[in-house]
């Protein structure tokens, strides 16, 4: 009986054992994937820190929703000042919020200062994606692309209805009548809509004007492009949205035809930003990993974790240069 016992505490104290050593290779291991990206990850590579490497064509993606990212400015200034000759912009964003979105358009100008940048849609730049797009010195669209969703939109939930039937009423007292309106404990009053109102038409005036500008439009051609809805590739040619239709074969073409760009130079990633939680392909060799070495339930925890944090990406207030048919319509 005593042996059995103690056969008992031989192994637990080995499984004890055994579970701490396999946290600790998981640790080191994603540390150590960690630690590379965040040296190689925000700016292409150690060459373009030293300023030692030969040139070459950087290509950026901006994808998903945009919002004010400062990792992401200073990437993209290190970008101007690099070795690269040229800028391949793709883009496959449905917008983002107003201010995130005039960030990243200035720093691609800023970009577009010491050297050519061009902008291929590869499926969709409507609203605050366009207004990334149009910072570049040429946009190619595929066929089939949706451009445009010139406007802007805001948006706030209004629970006035829900509250009233639980018979919930939040009493708010304020400096003056149109401090925190509207809001979604009460009805939106006239003078809160109107005040909103004008907000979301200067913003609008400040997104035509710069699709304007920065195309050449005339007022006929702006006001046809400007009335909210998106366009294919084709029909965005048409209303002079975009310069040509093609892919990134097609960029290159134009760098090297319009701005003397050696077709010989490799185009190469650069990657926009390091920290750890926003590497997705770090949470998958971290989940991966330990299902590998049977510790299935804390891989489960991490996978939760990492959703989570997608959701609370995709949940932006304030003025919105955003469109897609599941969240702004």
């Amino acid at each position: 009986m005593s042996l059995d016992s103690d056969l008992l505490v031989d192994r637990r104290r080995i499984r004890r054992k055994l579970t701490f050593w396999r946290v600790l290779a998981v640790t080191i291991a994603i540390v150590g994937v960690g630690a590379i990206a965040a040296r190689f990850g925000a700016s292409g590579t150690l060459e373009d820190l030293t300023g030692a490497g030969a040139p070459y064509i950087a290509r950026v993606k901006i994808t998903g929703l945009i919002r004010n990212d400062e990792e992401r400015a200073e990437s993209l200034e290190r970008l101007a000042k690099s070795n690269a000759k040229a800028v391949i912009v793709h883009v496959d964003s449905p917008g983002g919020t107003t201010a995130g979105s005039e960030q990243l358009h200035d720093s691609l100008r800023r970009i577009a200062k010491e050297k050519p940048v061009v902008a291929v849609v590869d499926g969709l730049a409507a609203s605050g994606g366009y207004i990334a797009a149009i910072a570049a010195d040429q946009i190619v669209a595929q066929d089939t692309s949706l451009v445009g969703s010139i406007g802007v939109l805001f948006q706030y939930p209004n629970f006035h209805a829900l509250l009233e039937k639980l018979g919930v009423n939040v009493e708010t007292v304020r400096s003056t009548p149109l401090k925190a309106a509207p809001n979604g404990f009460e009805p939106t009053s006239p003078e809160a809509r109107a005040a909103v109102e004008s907000i979301v038409k200067d913003a609008y005036e400040w997104f035509k004007t710069m699709v304007r500008d920065r195309r050449r439009l005339d007022e006929e051609l702006l006001a046809r492009a400007a009335d909210g809805r998106v366009f294919t590739g084709r029909q965005a040619l048409e209303l002079k949205l975009v310069d040509r239709l093609g892919d990134e074969k097609v960029a290159l073409e134009w760098l090297q035809k319009e701005k003397g760009i050696d077709p010989n130079l490799k185009v190469r990633d650069w990657r926009l930003r390091s920290r750890f939680s926003d590497l997705d392909f770090l949470h998958m060799t971290a989940i991966r990993m330990l299902d590998m070495i049977g510790l299935r339930a804390l891989a489960r925890r991490i996978e939760s974790s990492a959703m989570l944090q997608a959701i609370e990406r995709a949940n932006l207030d304030g003025l919105l240069a955003l469109w897609h048919p599941s969240i702004s319509n």
